[in-house]
């Protein structure tokens, strides 16, 4: 990882809570990465308690100058602790991963900002992953055989974002998309990842792009933000999300069928049945208007 000035092509964005047994091989992925250019690695530990904050300092001590944590007061949750870790990246592009997953491609980054400086139509460069178990013996999921894709906000806001994952996330750090993290209702967001892909393809108009090669692991484990969750909470979270999506965000008449349309296939009849059809009524209400 070369370090000779000050100027940061990439900040790498990584938020972590108790993730003792994983955040050592994410902080290698991280300086493992060989680059043309300077990186920088900002840790949000969000007042772990299992060990996790002494590991990162061991690597800050063996790395001088490489890698800064963020220290909170208290435990803020992981949507501040994205916050906060967002506004202090300095770097013209920002790749994002959490302390419990990790990449596997030294020539990632290298990759992907290669793309992303040859392609001005492209916001955002993501790639494949594999899902894994929490210690790593099991393949839960990897696509064999990828190919590239693109996604438009016409896709993402119909959930059209597979192989986008946080641990993929390469983005253009200009002052459009960072004023994502000064939102309130960003605040009440339960999956952050996809509000930054929606925010930053709707503000810009245009497109994220997904090379054809897997580059990191997703990690599967009980001590996740969203592995646990059992399918009627699941469901409400994602509902959650999908209420502030139809709000601040502007839309066209065909886009506003393609989001009814979706909103009808995978959420009214849960609506119905785990809220009141009113709810629904106003759902719709909002997407229509």
């Amino acid at each position: 990882m070369k370090q000779d000035d000050t100027d940061i092509m990439v900040s790498i964005f990584c938020i972590t809570y108790n993730h003792r047994k994983f955040i050592a091989k994410a902080l290698d992925g991280f300086l493992m990465q060989q680059c043309n250019f300077n990186t920088e690695i900002i840790i949000g530990d969000d007042c772990s308690t299992d060990g996790t904050t002494e590991i990162i300092d061991e690597y800050i001590s063996k790395h001088p100058g490489k890698i800064k944590r963020l220290i909170a007061p208290q435990n803020i949750g992981a949507v501040k602790n994205v916050i906060r870790v967002a506004l202090e990246t300095r770097g013209k592009y920002v790749a994002t991963c959490d302390g419990d997953d990790y990449w596997t491609d030294p020539n990632k980054l290298q990759k992907q900002v290669d793309f992303l400086e040859n392609n001005p139509d492209y916001v955002m460069c993501c790639h494949y992953t594999r899902e894994i178990n929490f210690d790593d013996t099991e393949l839960i999921y990897m696509d064999f055989n990828p190919i590239p894709l693109q996604y438009s906000f016409n896709d993402l806001i119909v959930n059209k974002q597979a192989e986008t994952c946080t641990a993929t996330i390469v983005y253009r750090n200009i002052d459009p998309i960072k004023n994502l993290y000064k939102n309130d209702w960003l605040l009440k967001c339960y999956a952050c990842d996809k509000l930054l892909k929606l925010y930053s393809t709707w503000i810009t108009g245009k497109k994220v792009y997904v090379l054809p090669e897997v580059m990191s692991c997703y990690r599967r484990h009980p001590g996740g933000i969203w592995s646990p969750v059992s399918y009627v909470p699941l469901k409400k979270m994602q509902l959650s999300d999908f209420y502030i999506i139809t709000k601040i965000f502007t839309y066209t008449g065909l886009q506003k069928a393609r989001l009814l349309y979706f909103y009808l296939r995978k959420y009214f009849f849960f609506e119905v049945k785990y809220k009141t059809f009113r709810n629904a009524f106003q759902t719709i209400k909002t997407i229509v208007n």
